[in-house]
Formats: C-alpha cells, sequence, structure tokens
C-alpha cells in the first residue's frame, strides 16, 4: 500500500513538472509574440464590428489558419478541411472524382503534366504542358496547387470551367467531371517475349497490384522488362519503397534528411531478384516517389534508364490529422538517392536521352527500350 502511495506521489510530480513546463513554454510564447497576437486580435475585432458582410469567428480563424501554411511559400504544403482530405485520401487510393488531369508546380506556374486517356479532360483537348491560368474564373496565382486542383474536383456530371495557357494564347474549357478509376498499375507481355509494367500512380495499394502483374508476366516467361514510370507524378512514398524490393538489390532505397541534417535510411531488406533485363522509361512527368524508384534503379545499376529527365521533386509531406478530421500537409524533409544524389528541382538524367515529339508517329522511347533489351538478350 505504501509502494502504491509512493508512485501516485511520483507521478503526481511528474504530471506537475510538465504542466509547469508546458504552461512555461505558452508563457514564453505569448509574451515573445504578444505585439503579433494583439495585432491579430486586433484586426479580428475591426472586421467583426465593421465589415459589411456576415462572418464568424470560425471563418477567421480558419483563414488565420491558413495564412500560417501559405506563410511557409511552400506550394507542396496545405491546410485541408475535411472535404478536401477526403477528397485528397481518395487520390492517393487510386479513384477519385473529377476531369483527369495531374498538375504539379513549376516556375510557381501549375502545369499540366499528365494527361489520363479517355477522361474528360482528355475528350475536351487539355494537353500535357497546359499551364493553368483560371478554375471557375478564379486565377491560379490566387491559390496554391492543392485548391486549384480541389476546384477541379467536385460530384460526377457537374460542371467545371478551366482556361489554360498553351502556346502564348489563353483556351477556354468547360468539362463535365466523372469518376476517375486509376488503374495504378498496367502490364502486357511485347513481342520477343519482353513483358511491360505500367505504373500510374504510387497508391497505397500498388504494391500488391505490382506484384500480381509481375507474377503474371514471369509465368508467361517473359525473357526481358520495360518499367514505364513516364508521367508518374508520385504518391505514397512507403508503396515506392516496398515496390523497390522486386527491382533492386538489399539495401537503402532512399534517405530522408530532416531540417536538422539528420538522415535515416528506408532500406530494401528482403529482395526479391527479377531474373530478368530491365529498362526504365522516365520524363518530365516522372516526379516524386516515382523518382525514387528510378534513382534507386540508376544509382545500383539495375536497370538502365531511359527517356528524358524527370521532374525533380525530392520533398517529404507528412499528412498530420487535426481536430474536426482536418489534415496538414506539410512538407517536413527532403530525400537523396541511394548514392545521395540531391535531385530537388534537378531531376534524373536517364542513361540515353530520347525525346518523344508530339508529331512522333510511334513511341520512339518504348522503341529504344526494346532495342536495348534484344541487345542484351543476344549477348
Amino acid at each position: 500500500m505504501l509502494e502504491n502511495h509512493k508512485l501516485l506521489k511520483r507521478v503526481f510530480i511528474i504530471l506537475v513538472i510538465i504542466s509547469f513546463i508546458v504552461t512555461a513554454m505558452v508563457g514564453i510564447f505569448l509574451t515573445t509574440n504578444y505585439q503579433n497576437i494583439g495585432k491579430m486580435l486586433e484586426v479580428a475585432a475591426v472586421i467583426k464590428t465593421q465589415y459589411l458582410g456576415d462572418i464568424s469567428v470560425k471563418q477567421m480563424m480558419a483563414g488565420a489558419v491558413r495564412g500560417m501554411v501559405e506563410s511557409l511559400d511552400d506550394p507542396y504544403s496545405a491546410y485541408m478541411d475535411k472535404e478536401e482530405y477526403q477528397e485528397f485520401r481518395q487520390h492517393i487510393e487510386g479513384s477519385i472524382g473529377g476531369i483527369g488531369i495531374y498538375v504539379s508546380v513549376k516556375d510557381e506556374k501549375f502545369i499540366v503534366f499528365s494527361v489520363i486517356e479517355g477522361t474528360p479532360a482528355s475528350k475536351a483537348g487539355v494537353q500535357k504542358g497546359d499551364v493553368i491560368y483560371k478554375v471557375n474564373y478564379k486565377l491560379a496565382s490566387e491559390m496554391d496547387v492543392d485548391e486549384a486542383v480541389a476546384k477541379m474536383r467536385g460530384e460526377p456530371g457537374t460542371e467545371v470551367k478551366i482556361s489554360v495557357l498553351r502556346a502564348g494564347s489563353i483556351k477556354d474549357f468547360t468539362i463535365v467531371r466523372d469518376v476517375i478509376d486509376i488503374p495504378t498499375v498496367e502490364s502486357e507481355v511485347l513481342p520477343e517475349k519482353i513483358g511491360y509494367l505500367r505504373l500510374n500512380l504510387f497508391a497505397s495499394n500498388s504494391d500488391e497490384a505490382l506484384v500480381e502483374h509481375l507474377d503474371k508476366l514471369k509465368r508467361k516467361k517473359i525473357e526481358g522488362l520495360v518499367l514505364d514510370l513516364r508521367d508518374n507524378p508520385g504518391g505514397d512514398l512507403e508503396a515506392a519503397v516496398n515496390i523497390a524490393r522486386y527491382f533492386v538489390p538489399k539495401g537503402p532505397v532512399v534517405y530522408i534528411v530532416d531540417k536538422k541534417g539528420r538522415t535515416k535510411s528506408m532500406d530494401n531488406n528482403q529482395p526479391v531478384k527479377l531474373g530478368v533485363p530491365l529498362v526504365v522509361l522516365i520524363n518530365g512527368g516522372s516526379a516524386s516517389a516515382s523518382e525514387v524508384l528510378a534513382g534507386a534503379i540508376k544509382d545500383t545499376n539495375s536497370g538502365i534508364l531511359i527517356g528524358e529527365k524527370s521532374f525533380g521533386k525530392a520533398l517529404v509531406q507528412v499528412l498530420i490529422e487535426m481536430k474536426g478530421q482536418d489534415a496538414l500537409k506539410l512538407t517536413t524533409a527532403k530525400y537523396l538517392t541511394p548514392n545521395k544524389h540531391d535531385i530537388q528541382a534537378k531531376g534524373i538524367e536517364p542513361n540515353l536521352e530520347v525525346i518523344l515529339k508530339n508529331e512522333d508517329q510511334e513511341d520512339t522511347q518504348l522503341k529504344k527500350a526494346l532495342e536495348i533489351l534484344q541487345k542484351q538478350l543476344e549477348r
């Protein structure tokens, strides 16, 4: 009984110390930032009492929260309310409602770097390389990339108006949204027993889908493999690392570096031997998690990269769920390839550059990949 009393006393003392530390930290924060906090409260009071329209304190606080994230000047960090977060999760899980394009940021512009074939955007004439200028009459320059993408999503059957810049002129589109089911992995057997495996997106279940497709190709006795990562915008980093075990040897797949310079590796501890020559296709639409996989394959000499320089997004975002089912998507680290190359804003150079032009009547990059594999098999 006495021992229990002593234990409770120790727990109480610890809780008091923690409470004191937290209170002190809050006090220090308030003391050092009282002018800014006072300014925020003053502005809120003026708006509440003098603004012509009606606005709730909740709306103002939500705006203040978004403003804090926007002040980071990071296009990949964003605060998402409940609805935006649900849409984002649908995107990661591989099924979304919208028009069927992938958008990323380059030189502070929102670039369409992939249009999914057969989707409303594809049928309307939106093209890869278009710069998003307006969404529903709101300038893209007044939004972050997540807001712009969220505005293009919506209920199937509803319309969205977008304007794009293309070759110096503005083109307007009215597009009817639809359910966009993204097949994250596709495969087929090409002539001469060459397997073709296309990864469209790194969704949370892409590693499971890839295993099924890869097993199917192996059962058909393929003698070489083309892994197509073109226009793959990335997605789930963990899925990319899990997929890498089928293509690279044991060891680091990617290094993660935080703001304090601390580095940790995400390793392939259970490699699965591919057993056939590998060629990987990349282009300017290959970004983020697809660059993790491509970079690991290149650095470990596990395959030959063919195509064009990748996009160059080597920043890591984490999703932090907040109260009220909101979420904060925040850039917390950057990644390096296994040989510790920093590819942020630089991209990955292919081993063999092949530029695919709009006027090309055939897929010259895939053609070159098949030629390379044939030469390897003839040795």
